[in-house]
C-alpha cells in the first residue's frame, strides 16, 4: 500500500454514530488493535449524527485518548448514508472503510479486506455470512437487497461494510445529495469492485434504528436514486 492523501495516513475509517453509545469505547479498542497489527497508520472518522443519546460526549474522551480519532459533530439527523458521505469529505487516507458502529461488523476483517484487493480495484464489499436477522427484519432486508441488485449489481450479501479507494471516494463526492446511498453508487459508478465473505454477529447491544417499514421506505427511496444517479453516470459518459 502507498503512502495516503496526508502524510502517514493509510486508512480512514468512517463510523456514522446513532444509538450506538455503549459499543464506542470496544469499537474504538478492536479498532485500534487490529490496524495496529496490520502496521498500518490510520485515522477513525466517528461521525455523530446528532444521536439523542450524547454520543459527540464520548467521541471527544476519545480524541483526547487518541489522536488518531477525529470527531464530527452534526447539528441535526442527517441518516447513515448521508452521516458517512460527510464522514468521507474529511477522510485523507488512500483507502477509507465505511462500516457500521454496532459491532456486528468485525473490525478485524478489515485488514484481510485490505489483501484481498488486486491492482485496478476501486471498491472492496464485505458480503455478509452468519445468521444475525431475525425473520421479521430478514424479510424486509431482502426485499431492500433485491432492489439494489436490480439497480446496480451489488451482491445482496453485501452490507454497509465497505471499502473505498480514493478516486471513487472522490467521485462519490461529486454527487452532494441529501440523501445518498453509497453502496449503490459503488455499484453505478462502473468502477472495479470485488467481494470478500465475512461473518457478521448479532447485535451485542440494543437494536437497530431501523424498523422494518422503515426499511421498506428506504427501498423506495434508493429505487428512486438509483434510477436517477444511473441516468447521470450515463449521461457523463456520453459526454
Amino acid at each position: 500500500m502507498t503512502a495516503g492523501r496526508e502524510a502517514g495516513v493509510q486508512v480512514s475509517v468512517v463510523l456514522p454514530i446513532y444509538q450506538n453509545r455503549a459499543t464506542l469505547e470496544e469499537l474504538h479498542r478492536r479498532l485500534s488493535a487490529a490496524l495496529t497489527a496490520a502496521s498500518f497508520s490510520y485515522e477513525l472518522v466517528f461521525v455523530d449524527d446528532a444521536c439523542p443519546e450524547n454520543s459527540g460526549e464520548a467521541i471527544e474522551v476519545l480524541a483526547a485518548r487518541d489522536p488518531r480519532v477525529r470527531g464530527l459533530h452534526l447539528t441535526r439527523n442527517v441518516g447513515q448514508h448521508r452521516a458517512a458521505w460527510l464522514g468521507l469529505s474529511t477522510a485523507r487516507g488512500e483507502w477509507s472503510i465505511v462500516m457500521d458502529a454496532d459491532l456486528q461488523d468485525p473490525p478485524e476483517a478489515i485488514p484481510a479486506l485490505l489483501a484481498a484487493a488486486p491492482s485496478g480495484v476501486d471498491a472492496i464489499l464485505a458480503v455478509r455470512r452468519g445468521r444475525y436477522e431475525g425473520p421479521v427484519r430478514l424479510l424486509s432486508s431482502r426485499v431492500f437487497k433485491f432492489v439494489r441488485e436490480r439497480l446496480s449489481g451489488i451482491p445482496r450479501d453485501a452490507g454497509m461494510f465497505v471499502a473505498l479507494r480514493r478516486p471513487l471516494v472522490q467521485e462519490i463526492l461529486r454527487h452532494d445529495v441529501p440523501r445518498p446511498f453509497l453502496t449503490t453508487m459503488v455499484g453505478i459508478s462502473g468502477r472495479r469492485f470485488i467481494t470478500v465473505p465475512v461473518e457478521r454477529a448479532r447485535r451485542p447491544q440494543g437494536r437497530s434504528a431501523y424498523s422494518s417499514a422503515e426499511r421498506l421506505t428506504t427501498a423506495v427511496r434508493e429505487l428512486a436514486f438509483g434510477l436517477r444517479y444511473r441516468h447521470r453516470a450515463r449521461r457523463r459518459s456520453a459526454e
